[in-house]
């Protein structure tokens, strides 16, 4: 019985701590400048995370998006991270927040479609 309380104990401890880093994700601030993010690779624990992007002096919208490891078959990253994109596009001197994104072990890449920036790699480990 006593083992019984035990193991319910620590399903629920666990269950509650998943909640609490859904609700209260990590944040990473990332800055676009004219053609590049300031930020050019990351390296991430599993976890929940927002990101938060600045538009500094680009003079037209951008936008944000993160993309899952390459495709076996096309060597592309196609996969787009659900919850990735920004609240909305943004202006010079705008910030913008993503969604809530749970990482797992693996290499993602994110980039602006709109800018254009290269492919920048976040390795979670």
């Amino acid at each position: 019985m006593k083992s019984l309380k035990f193991v319910s104990i620590a399903a629920l401890v666990l269950l509650s701590s998943a909640l609490f880093a859904q609700k209260n994700p990590q944040s990473v601030k990332l800055e676009q400048t004219p053609g590049k993010f300031t930020t050019e690779q990351l390296t991430l624990k599993p976890g929940s995370y927002v990101f938060e992007v600045s538009n500094k002096g680009i003079d037209h919208e951008v936008a944000f998006f993160l993309q899952s490891e390459k495709d076996k078959e096309s060597g592309e990253y196609s996969t787009a991270i659900a919850n990735s994109g920004l609240s909305k596009t943004i202006r010079d001197g705008e910030s913008a927040k993503s969604g809530v994104i749970e990482l797992k072990k693996g290499t993602y890449v994110y980039s602006c479609p709109l800018n254009p920036t290269p492919k920048y790699t976040i390795v979670v480990e």
